[in-house]
């Protein structure tokens, strides 16, 4: 990203303006976030896969200034690959993430709240993976969808936290969704938890 440059912050749920403006904050004062929120780029992803929003979601990329940085996992990866055609780098906020996970450690294990998000991130695995031999588990957190789309963050959290502490033979627990963050911090287990925010604005913001 060019420095000084804004950075377009795509979102399907409204909570992470908040978010992302306080990561912002604290870790890179003097940041200009511009925030995009179109929540039925998931709704319709959940319901007939990633792919079916790529028409949707180029329209919107076109309507962006600057590098766009997408903090949906469930589409993350369509976005990615529609950046030639926009004209404009589009980095999804995962993939430092993955990164990590893969240098880490062979034996990983991804934690979810939605369905449509595991597919996107194993595939994007695979491609951080580069031919080394992992080995990767997931969990799709029973209940925890629901918590989150009650504004219940806690109880939302604290299930995925719960996972986290349950998971075995781990070398790192992967959270797959932005919105799991704060499980993190909640997590007992002496397994390494990576969560998407910090590591990823930090690498779109970087110059």
């Amino acid at each position: 990203m060019v420095s000084g440059q804004a950075l377009t912050l795509l979102h399907t749920s409204p909570v992470h303006v908040p978010a992302f403006d306080a990561l912002r904050d604290r870790d890179h004062p003097g940041a200009v976030l511009r925030h995009l929120v179109v929540p039925e780029l998931l709704e319709r992803a959940r319901t007939h896969g990633p792919a079916s929003v790529a028409p949707g979601l180029r329209e919107v990329l076109a309507g962006a200034e600057g590098p766009v940085l997408v903090t949906c996992s469930t589409i993350g990866g369509v976005a990615e690959s529609l950046a030639p055609a926009v004209g404009r780098p589009v980095l999804r906020l995962d993939r430092p993430m993955a990164a990590a996970a893969v240098r880490t450690g062979p034996r990983i294990v991804v934690l979810a709240a939605v369905g449509s998000t595991l597919a996107p991130t194993l595939e994007l695995l695979e491609q951080e993976a580069a031919g080394r031999d992992v080995t990767v588990r997931t969990h799709l957190v029973a209940g925890a969808w629901e918590r989150f789309e009650a504004g219940d963050t806690d109880g939302y959290l604290g299930l995925v936290a719960r996972a986290a502490d349950e998971a075995a033979d781990a070398d790192v627990i992967l959270l797959a969704q932005a919105s799991m963050a704060g499980a993190a911090d909640l997590a007992r287990t002496a397994v390494p938890v990576l969560s998407s925010p910090s590591t990823g604005l930090a690498a779109a913001l970087r110059p």
